[in-house]
């Protein structure tokens, strides 16, 4: 009975995990690994100008999509709590990611706007779930278990994300205009993947609280607004979860930029081949899901500030590993008279990158649900949904004018700055603190 914890049994607590084994799909399909180099390279298809413009395309879709998530999430989240209807709002965001990711097989070459419109709309509704199943982690998981119950959704989560690429790799084939007809395909089935795993979340997990009445002549856009003005105007009290939010902001700028752009990045600086790419696709799942769990156990013996700040020092080292991949591939074969090629040493790369992905994720995601007020979890969660997205929005329109500019790999030591000063802001998080004011201010 491992995944019990003291406030859900193993199966409510493997329901809630489930959901993030389902979603990604999305993430890495969709986002990381397949259609977005689609979008680039073949719906976009500017190979004379680098892909230039499809990559800001690509980055100002997803851009708009988490500016959306910044104005409504907080509100949304206040409802939530105001009327015990997280399981609702989770099922209406699940559903809407499910349509229109399945509507991407109708984007065909030159389709822009539509490939555009379609990649914004599906990831709105996956970041609205995404803030909202982790609004349930304070109810499934006392303070103590929170670390391991985060890092077991995100392992389980990598996992997911392998099972689904390694098939579409391995049944749809490669990204390329001459395959187009079968790689189109990976809308469908990343919305039918999400779909069906993330059935035992729905079955298993409870709602929790009590639904209250509204006020009298108040509806709930008003009382979500109201609520959300209420916890920013309490933001002095909480002082350590305003820093965090702050430093959070900056750390998922770096990782909204790796994300996105990990799998062009390889194609267009690496120049990696087929087999080098799947094999980076599962290097980095492995890593992170070892980094997921690994560090989640760690997190509930030295604490989640610990262990998020120690991954920021290994993104830092890791997206300078990233950088410096040609260099130092000639370096060696210079000093050791090797024919290494890039693509292989990228690799090694790939499996810091991924111990830092799982660990920082879900050590963020766990300090947010310590420092969180009872009651208020949703809420708190919809201003976590708020700094990662307002990031990433942040980093991608950085990022993509910066190697509009410069070229991509230049660009990519931007990560490098933010992960750093992420970890200088997080310096003044006092969690102890943090939690106790949170504590304080009960519903």
């Amino acid at each position: 009975m491992v995944w019990a914890t003291s406030r859900a049994p193993r199966r409510e607590v493997l329901g809630w995990a489930m959901f993030d084994f389902a979603n990604q799909a999305y993430t890495l399909l969709i986002i990381t690994v397949v259609y977005g180099d689609l979008f680039t390279r073949v719906i976009v298809g500017d190979a004379g100008d680098d892909y230039r413009l499809g990559n800001l395309l690509w980055g100002s879709a997803l851009a708009l999509s988490y500016l959306a998530v910044v104005a409504t999430a907080p509100a949304l989240g206040a409802v939530m709590d105001y009327a015990a209807a997280k399981k609702r709002f989770l099922f209406a965001s699940y559903t809407a990611t499910v349509a229109a990711t399945a509507a991407l097989y109708a984007v065909e070459p030159g389709q822009v706007a539509l490939g555009f419109t379609l990649i914004a709309l599906s990831s709105y509704a996956y970041c609205l779930g995404e803030a909202f199943i982790a609004g349930f982690l304070p109810d499934i998981a006392a303070p103590h278990e929170m670390g391991r119950v985060s890092g077991l959704g995100w392992s389980l989560g990598y996992l997911g994300g392998l099972c689904a690429t390694a098939f579409t790799v391995l049944v749809l084939g490669e990204v390329s205009a001459e395959n187009f007809d079968r790689i189109r395909w990976v809308g469908p089935f990343a919305a039918a993947f999400f779909l069906v795993c993330a059935i035992p979340t729905f079955l298993w997990l409870r709602e929790r609280g009590r639904a209250q009445p509204l006020p009298e002549g108040q509806g709930y856009l008003a009382l979500g607004v109201s609520r959300v003005a209420r916890t920013l105007r309490s933001l002095g009290y909480l002082r350590d979860l305003g820093v965090f939010m702050a430093s959070l902001l900056l750390a998922m700028s770096g990782l909204a930029i790796v994300l996105s752009y990990a799998f062009i990045y390889g194609a267009q600086v690496i120049g990696w081949d087929e087999p080098v790419r799947l094999t980076m696709f599962v290097v980095t799942q492995i890593s992170a899901a070892a980094g997921a769990v690994g560090f989640g156990l760690v997190q509930d013996r030295l604490g989640a500030k610990r262990t998020y700040m120690a991954t920021l020092l290994m993104w830092v080292a890791a997206i300078l590993l990233i950088w410096a991949t040609p260099q130092l591939t000639a370096l060696a074969n210079g000093l050791l008279g090797t024919q290494w090629q890039a693509q292989y040493v990228f690799l090694a790369a790939g499996c810091a990158a991924g111990l830092a992905l799982g660990s920082c994720q879900s050590a963020g995601r766990t300090l947010v649900g310590l420092l969180a007020p009872p009651g208020r979890s949703a809420e708190l969660f919809g201003f976590w949904g708020v700094s990662t997205k307002l990031a990433a929005a942040f980093g991608l329109v950085a990022v993509g004018a910066l190697q509009a500019a410069i070229g991509l790999q230049s660009a990519i030591l931007l990560c490098a700055a933010l992960f750093a000063a992420a970890f200088l802001v997080g310096l003044g998080v006092d969690e102890p603190r943090g939690r106790a004011r949170g504590q304080a201010l009960v519903e």
